[in-house]
Order: structure tokens, then C-alpha cells, then sequence
């Protein structure tokens, strides 16, 4: 199908390409850098909005998480390439190929230093895992909204972005904004 869309055989892709697999990362390593791209600038755009103030914690994880919950959600979208990508990465017998996009952490450090700034309580160390800890609740609305959808009763409307990154960020936000140290210990609990 590929070949025939493009014009093409199966020889110029391996020639140009090396392999299918290698075309499929091709492919996807650029809607990639387009998803990172648009979420890079959410992030500008937030910190200059609150400039001289950080960015607040919500809207910090609304610009990490949001394109991607919002790219899954529309089917005009090149998420589906992504999402493809990624299952035939995780069934590839050279999973090497795959790697650097996988991998890629680089645009997600870049989030560091901003919530730094409002959580400086937090090492490095503490805001990397709670990005990490993001990405995974990012995947599983990107991925697994069935079972969100039924453990909220089907009380949410889960095909809206907005929706689903208010959720997002009403249950994430508080990782940035609760010291740890300064919760109050509840003397009933052993």
C-alpha cells in the first residue's frame, strides 16, 4: 500500500530507507518533532504570559501533556503514526531502530527548571519523576481511555481535549504544589 500510495516499489523504499521499519520511524520522527515543536511552544508561550511570575503548575502540565492528548483525540491528526510506531517498536526484533526517538527525553527537560521555580523544594531529582509520572497519565488518556471512561462511570466526556486536560491537571497540579515535608501528619494513621 505504502509503495503504491508513493508512487514507488519496494526497492527504492529499502534502497532509500534500508527497511520498512526504518520508513516507519522516518515517518514518525517527524510528526514527532511537529508534536514536540508545538509542545515547546506552549511552554514559551506560558512562561511569557506569567512573565516576571513562573508559569503556574497547571499550565506547565497542560503545554507537556496537552498536544499529545489533543493530537490522539483528533482523527485528522498524525498521531495514529505515533501510536503505531511505538506497538511495532515494542514487537520490532531491532528495537535499535526505534530507540532515539523513544528515548528522547531532551524536550521534557526542558520543562525542569520551570517547575523549579515553583516547587524549589523539589530536587531535580523529584520534578523528573513527577514528569515521568505526567508521561504515564498522559498515556494512559492517549491510549487507554476505556477504562477511564469506565472507572468514572462514563460521567466524562473523554473525546474532549479539554476536558480531559482539565482532568489532567486538576489531579497532576498537586505534585507540584504540596510540599512534602510540609503535609500535616494524620496521628491516627500508624
Amino acid at each position: 500500500m505504502i509503495t503504491q500510495r508513493a508512487g514507488t516499489n519496494v526497492a527504492s523504499v529499502n534502497y532509500h530507507f534500508g527497511s520498512l521499519q526504518h520508513l516507519i520511524f522516518s515517518a514518525a520522527e517527524r510528526v514527532y518533532l511537529r508534536l514536540n515543536a508545538e509542545r515547546l511552544a506552549l511552554l514559551q508561550a506560558t512562561v511569557k504570559r506569567a512573565h516576571p511570575h513562573p508559569a503556574g503548575a497547571g499550565e506547565l502540565i497542560a503545554a507537556l501533556v496537552g498536544p499529545s492528548i489533543r493530537w490522539s483525540l483528533d482523527p485528522a491528526s498524525s498521531y495514529g503514526v505515533l501510536r503505531h510506531m511505538t506497538t511495532l517498536a515494542q514487537a520490532s526484533d531491532h528495537p535499535e531502530i526505534f530507540r532515539p526517538m523513544i528515548e528522547d527525553i531532551e524536550h521534557h527537560r526542558q520543562f525542569i527548571p520551570h517547575f523549579q521555580k515553583i516547587a524549589p523544594w523539589l530536587s531535580e531529582v523529584d520534578i523528573g519523576f513527577r514528569i515521568s509520572c505526567l508521561l504515564g497519565v498522559r498515556t494512559q488518556m492517549t491510549r487507554n481511555r476505556h477504562r477511564t471512561d469506565e472507572l468514572t462511570g462514563h460521567n466524562l466526556d473523554l473525546c474532549d481535549p479539554n476536558t480531559v486536560i482539565a482532568q489532567v491537571v486538576a489531579a497532576t497540579a498537586p505534585m507540584f504544589t504540596v510540599p512534602i515535608s510540609n503535609a500535616v501528619p494524620n496521628p491516627s494513621r500508624p
